[in-house]
């Protein structure tokens, strides 16, 4: 039997909380709703989804070096810890397989703390502002 190449999908800190907070900056979509829309995807295009959310730096950060040898990409939502953790960023630097970093959100256009990402620098390219939909346009990325 064949293993299918996964894409690993890491959601962080309040994420867990979309389609109730603030959906006026994040939308009415649950995170079960964007995990249905990366499953839909990979389905799509053969692959295999291994999607998580917490809300422990520590625990994201293991699950990084888990899957940094097997994951055919990672699509990283880092939430907050995006502009706050080296470990993180050190994490994301030591897999081998690409990495797309991941905002619903156009951060940019946000408080100025939210314009700086630690993990910019390790991902291969960066999603900014498309709603959940923007995971699948990483999902997409990942594969290209």
């Amino acid at each position: 039997m064949t293993s299918r190449a996964t894409v690993v999908v890491l959601n962080g800190p309040n994420l867990n909380l979309l389609g109730e907070r603030q959906p006026e900056i994040y939308g009415q979509e649950t995170l079960a709703d964007v995990e249905a829309l990366c499953r839909s995807r990979t389905d799509e295009l053969g692959m295999g989804l291994d999607f998580r959310q917490t809300n422990h730096e520590g625990v994201f950060i293991d699950a990084i070096h888990e899957v940094r040898h097997s994951a055919a990409g990672i699509v990283v939502n880092a939430g907050g810890w995006t502009h706050t953790s080296v470990a993180i960023r050190d994490a994301l630097a030591a897999v081998a397989a690409p990495v797309v970093e991941v905002h619903i959100s156009d951060v940019h256009a946000r408080e100025e703390f939210r314009r700086f990402s630690y993990i910019t620098d390790v991902a291969q390219t960066v999603v900014v502002g498309r709603g959940v939909r923007g995971y699948v346009e990483a999902i997409d990325t990942l594969v290209r």
